[in-house]
């Protein structure tokens, strides 16, 4: 079963694992068995070990994929998307992640923010982007995500939107001033043509 869990986790897609993953992979042995493993793996550079609870094949993992099993569920939004979309020119070297709890957490010397959003929110996948390894959201559902936690970003681009689908969204997020928020951007990007 040793060779046969750590060939099971060198053929995968993923490049980021969480403890609860290996253990499913391993089955049918205990978490006692997993963990002694894991080590095993650990110390003969067979694995990485990226935090309590991550591993990697290597640490040229997928920084995306580690930022969403930080905290599930989660999804890469705010200005890491909007960066690289061209929305927002300020370079972050953080990753934004959206979750249930706001924290900032220091893996690797890569920082990852997570900003807490509403469980109906959260858990909607309208403007989500899901990929094989993590979920990303659209430029559309990021923009919204800004504007729904900070009352006056500065947005340096506002080209980039589809300001249909922005205001197809607007309405998951529950907000009565959502609305007027969101208006207030689009005259101003009206006002740049």
């Amino acid at each position: 079963m040793t060779k046969s869990l750590l060939k099971s986790i060198l053929v995968a897609d993923q490049t980021v694992f969480s403890f609860k993953e290996l253990f499913l992979l391993a089955q049918p042995i205990n978490e006692d068995a997993l963990r002694s493993r894991l080590h095993y793996y650990i110390k003969t550079g067979d694995l990485y070990h990226i935090r309590r609870g991550l591993y990697a094949k290597d640490d040229k993992y997928d920084h995306f994929e580690l930022a969403t099993k930080i905290f599930i569920p989660s999804y890469i939004s705010f200005e890491t998307v909007l960066v690289q979309v061209g929305i927002v020119f300020q370079f972050y070297s953080q990753i934004f992640v959206a979750t249930y709890q706001t924290r900032e957490v220091m893996c690797d010397g890569q920082v990852y923010a997570f900003r807490r959003l509403k469980e109906t929110i959260l858990t909607n996948s309208l403007g989500i982007e899901m990929g094989e390894r993590y979920s990303i959201a659209s430029k559309e559902r990021a923009f919204l995500d800004m504007v729904y936690l900070f009352n006056r970003y500065h947005f340096d681009n506002l080209e980039p939107l589809n300001w249909d689908l922005v205001y197809e969204m607007v309405p998951l997020y529950e907000k009565e001033n959502m609305i007027k928020r969101v208006d207030g951007y689009y005259n101003v990007f009206k006002r740049g043509l």
